[in-house]
């Protein structure tokens, strides 16, 4: 998802927080800390089984062990910032493809083959429902609520439908509650042009590849929820500031 380097700012010169950055403070982390621990894990038992097999002896040195941990530490940084997955490569070539960019796959043979195959499938779903992109990476502000975001467009047929797309092994109700405050967004700043048509979620498996395509047509728990957290993300940095 397009991110806005610069920070978002109230016409008066004050930086609000991003939707990203209001639903990261929430985020449930018991996923990425389970995958953490067992990355690390598997580096400890990997690396100790390699140090045995040089040895030659089916043990090593306790200090060798508390070296080896201390590695693992940072071991899942390494695996999860190595080569891109097939989804992510699928999600870099829709972006390229809506913004008319030569399209180039690079990487291990089997990721591209499923990211090659993931975006035909893309391609195939994007001719048949004749949507058309009007709007993409657009930064918007909201006075009203003090928080900013870039969505990845807008599609129309017929009616105006939010639309984004997400690399990941599953859909969360982060990202419905994030489709809610882009609209929130849109119709702050475009009154006159409602989202009418639902909310279109494009998502592309970081594993396998495989293309998904998830639509509602009203978000508004999911936009009270988003709004809850706002105001929640605010008392939270008050009770921070008081608490140091």
């Amino acid at each position: 998802m397009p991110t806005q380097k610069a920070g978002y700012y109230l016409k008066s010169g004050e930086r609000v927080p991003s939707v990203t950055t209001i639903l990261s403070r929430f985020k449930e982390s018991n996923a990425l800390i389970d995958w953490a621990a067992r990355m690390a894990g598997k580096y400890v038992n990997d690396n100790a089984q390699e140090q045995c097999k040089l040895l030659r002896q089916d043990w090593i040195a306790l200090s060798d062990v508390a070296k080896l941990c201390a590695q693992s530490a940072s071991n899942y940084r390494d695996v999860r910032d190595s080569a891109a997955d097939a989804g992510t490569l699928a999600h870099a070539a829709v972006e390229h493809w809506v913004k008319q960019e030569p399209i180039v796959f690079s990487g291990q043979e089997e990721v591209v083959r499923r990211a090659e195959k993931s975006f035909d499938a893309f391609l195939e779903w994007a001719k048949q429902t004749k949507l058309e992109i009007v709007e993409t990476e657009l930064p918007l502000v909201s006075e009203t609520y003090r928080f900013g975001g870039t969505f990845d467009c807008i599609l129309v047929q017929g009616k105006r439908a939010m639309g984004d797309w997400k690399t990941s092994n599953a859909v969360y109700g982060e990202m419905l509650c994030q489709l809610a405050a882009y609209r929130i967004l849109w119709e702050e700043n475009f009154p006159d042009k409602p989202i009418d048509g639902g909310f279109h979620l494009l998502r592309f498996d970081k594993t396998y590849g495989d293309f998904k395509h998830h639509w509602w047509g009203e978000l508004e728990t999911a936009k009270k929820s988003f709004l809850l957290m706002r105001e929640l993300y605010e008392n939270d940095k008050e009770l921070r500031k008081r608490a140091q």
